[in-house]
């Protein structure tokens, strides 16, 4: 299933299911109002969501509406809880080298991960609006999934069956402010801005081959100002989303509706290109001393999307421009 969240007074927005070839949709919150809902319930409503969705797909829904008609939210809107890891060992690799960092112990044994702000999500049109263009604005292309119930000390292969959806997103950090709250030990808050989705999410059947062992595999397509930035591979993540699950989940139970990332795509090819601004500066640092990339500026746009072999949008894209907010603060 394609499943998305029209944006509606509601904070929760309202749950439609979009048409695989991405040209219809059609509204299903008699079964399940929101996204958040459906996940809470879904032993008892995905069998009525499918069937809607196979009818979609055949034509025979009269109450179906173009596309073009609907203005997309987030999938899920907001969520109780937003864990980012970093599952590309690469892109951490390049970072200690970039900045003669000790490598992190284990690294390679328990994934990295921070939990960030899932209160309010960005949708995929949503402008990036910033207090300060000297934040050091980067993007960050990743896929993530969001998960059915996980209970406390669930095994990774428990976590991977709860694997409800998979979607794809921007991770929107602020550079010059993360080294200092790094520093403190208590991991970012001002350095990360609202987390902007891809219009679609996904249930892993629909990417068929493409889902492997808690894998996207496929590349991620950034481009900035219309030129290609990268193409990195989602399979070269060292941990799989439901190990990532299952290292959370030690010691919590993990709600439906909790969403998962899979930080930076990040690829040892150089080839691939990069998801974020950082790696390639990192880059520079390493092969001349200095970056030279500058972080995105005013009415700068970066687009992502995701392609299958036949050239096809998998989640929608997503397309934001920077934008300064100079409104004066009411108290």
């Amino acid at each position: 299933m394609k499943l998305a969240s029209l944006t509606q007074q509601h904070p929760d927005g309202k749950l439609v299911i979009v048409s695989r070839d991405h040209n219809r949709f059609v509204d299903v919150s008699s079964i399940a109002p929101t996204l958040q809902y459906a996940l809470e319930n879904w032993a008892t409503c995905s069998e009525a969501l499918k069937a809607k969705y196979q009818q979609l797909n055949a034509g025979e829904l009269s109450n179906s509406l173009p596309l073009n008609e609907a203005q997309f939210s987030a999938p899920l809107p907001r969520a109780w809880q937003w864990l980012d890891g970093s599952l590309f060992l690469n892109h951490g690799h390049l970072m200690q080298k970039a900045f003669h960092l000790e490598p992190i112990a284990d690294a390679d044994l328990y994934p990295l991960v921070y939990q960030g702000a899932g209160d309010s999500f960005l949708g995929p049109t949503d402008d990036i609006v910033v207090a300060d263009l000297k934040h050091g604005i980067d993007f960050e292309g990743e896929f993530g999934v969001i998960v059915d119930h996980v209970p406390m000390g669930s095994s990774a292969e428990f976590a991977l069956s709860q694997i409800r959806l998979v979607v794809m997103l921007n991770d929107i950090s602020y550079r010059a402010l993360g080294p200092r709250e790094m520093k403190t030990g208590f991991g970012f808050v001002q350095a990360k801005g609202s987390t902007a989705f891809a219009p679609f999410a996904l249930t892993p059947d629909e990417l068929g081959v493409h889902w492997q062992d808690g894998r996207v595999c496929l590349p991620l397509q950034v481009k900035r100002n219309s030129e290609i930035f990268g193409e990195p591979l989602g399979q070269e993540m060292h941990f799989g989303f439901h190990e990532l699950i299952a290292h959370v989940a030690q010691t919590r139970t993990i709600k439906a509706g909790t969403v998962f990332g899979s930080g930076t795509v990040s690829n040892a090819d150089p080839s691939k290109g990069q998801a974020c601004i950082s790696e390639l500066r990192a880059k520079e640092m390493i092969e001349t001393g200095n970056p030279q990339t500058p972080f995105m500026q005013q009415d700068e746009v970066v687009t992502m999307n995701a392609f299958d072999s036949e050239g096809n949008s998998i989640f929608g894209a997503i397309s934001q421009r920077v934008t300064l907010n100079n409104g004066s603060i009411k108290l």
